[in-house]
């Protein structure tokens, strides 16, 4: 399981809080379902911008030791909470994304889904075929997580002999209970992250350092015990 901390090592910028502010915005403002029905010309503007910013940064070597895991484990699932793309773009194909991806569109009349590269966008808003208007398909806040992922991420969990928590201190829901789910079926867990977080104390074991540097070298353990 990944957040933010995997993607920040690429340079992706974090996009909420006091430092992701964008013209007087801050992203709470922007990510909600009010915000695009008040304004969706503005929630564009901003996805955009995100989007070409996104588009300069490239998969890291943790992105890229997650995809070569993903070759060698009969059951294998990556669960991300990121948007941004990097793990397909580092070879990743068993992946579960519980916020959605930056790159993809849906109809907000259709309910259809695709993917969508353009940098930067030829119209916004962009509209689908149909003249419906198309919006991020990405979990904004006060909206749930689509219940077919999360059967998915908890199936995975309750499953797994081993998880990886790396860049996040999966803490908030979804995230923290797939942690207990796995350590109540057994799992062995195991946190990479820059710092200590609240999950450090229940975690089998800590790995403190970048996931770029940290994650490929526990893997070249893993791989000498296959």
């Amino acid at each position: 399981m990944t957040g933010a901390g995997i993607s920040a090592e690429s340079g992706v910028p974090t996009f909420r809080g006091e430092n992701g502010l964008w013209r007087r915005y801050r992203a709470e403002e922007l990510a909600t379902p009010r915000a695009f029905r008040d304004n969706p010309t503005l929630v564009w503007e901003w996805y955009d911008w995100r989007r070409g910013l996104i588009a300069e940064c490239e998969p890291n070597a943790a992105h890229r030791a997650l995809a070569e895991m993903e070759t060698h484990g009969e059951d294998f699932t990556l669960i991300t909470q990121n948007v941004d793309g990097l793990h397909q773009r580092a070879g990743s194909t068993r992946m579960l994304e519980l916020h959605g991806s930056i790159w993809r569109v849906r109809c907000t009349q259709e309910g259809t889904t695709w993917d969508n590269y353009e940098v930067p966008l030829s119209r916004v808003p962009p509209t689908c075929d149909c003249g419906g208007l198309l919006r991020p398909d990405v979990v904004w806040f006060g909206e749930s997580l689509d219940p077919n992922v999360l059967r998915a991420a908890y199936a995975a969990a309750e499953r797994c002999d081993l998880m990886l928590v790396v860049g996040t201190s999966a803490v908030v829901p979804p995230a923290a209970s797939l942690t207990s789910i796995a350590r109540h079926a057994g799992a062995y867990l195991v946190e990479v992250n820059v710092q200590e977080t609240p999950l450090s104390a229940y975690a089998d074991e800590v790995i403190l350092g970048p996931a770029a540097k940290e994650l490929p070298s526990l893997w070249a353990r893993l791989k000498n015990s296959l």
